[in-house]
């Protein structure tokens, strides 16, 4: 394939689009760890060197696809709290919201993956441009579950909305990679009568979120 080098800003933008939808393709199938640049870049139909043009690392491309599924994750996230009813029970709502954040998650299983490997490897290759841009979203991301919170629960503050919408990720990229052991892992746990690793991802997170969110609620009144 014989490279044209985007220059207008929509080129540049389409290119940057081909790339990630390239990357997020094949983790469909593939462990993040199980993907090189060079992969990457023949499936794409470029060189390595033309990958890099549009993003200084493979890490960097990785954590594109990350900002992308952050965002739709946020997209269903604010469906699934916006339809929360109170129940009739102490901190109904705080239990609600925390459930139905933690299920969320549970159906973007990409962006915990991504969550996990984000401060430990991604972040690890990168230049300062593409750090502040990464940090930029992040921001804007952790603002806008914040509002979300803040929307379902109006006696929480900005600070502790803040604290809970960072919390998220912390905790989601702490429990993932506990849901995934490998075969000898499984067997093990299994033989000892301990539930599935994915079950108890599922249930644990969906417990932190909610114990957390009671907590603040609490912790405002």
């Amino acid at each position: 394939m014989e490279f044209r080098r985007a220059r207008r800003p929509e080129q540049v933008a389409a290119r940057r689009a081909a790339i990630l939808d390239t990357a997020e393709a094949m983790l469909a199938d593939t462990a993040l760890t199980g993907i090189s640049l060079r992969e990457l870049s023949c499936r794409v139909g470029l060189a390595k060197s033309n990958v890099l043009r549009y993003f200084d690392s493979r890490e960097a491309v990785f954590l594109g696809v990350l900002d992308r599924r952050w965002a739709a994750w946020l997209d269903d996230a604010e469906a699934a709290v916006r339809a929360v009813e109170a129940e009739p029970v102490p901190y109904g709502r705080a239990i609600a919201i925390g459930t139905a954040l933690a299920d969320s998650l549970h159906r973007h299983p990409l962006l915990c993956e991504l969550l996990a490997s984000m401060a430990g490897v991604l972040e690890r290759n990168i230049g300062l441009d593409t750090a502040r841009e990464v940090k930029a979203r992040v921001t804007d991301h952790t603002a806008r579950l914040a509002d979300l919170v803040r929307t379902g629960l109006p006696q929480l503050d900005d600070r502790a909305a803040t604290r809970f919408a960072r919390s998220v990720a912390v905790v989601t990229a702490g429990l993932w990679p506990h849901a995934h052991p490998t075969e000898d892992v499984a067997r093990a746990a299994a033989e000892l009568g301990l539930p599935p690793a994915a079950e108890v991802f599922a249930a644990d997170l969906r417990e932190t979120l909610v114990d957390q969110l009671i907590g603040l609620v609490v912790r405002s009144s």
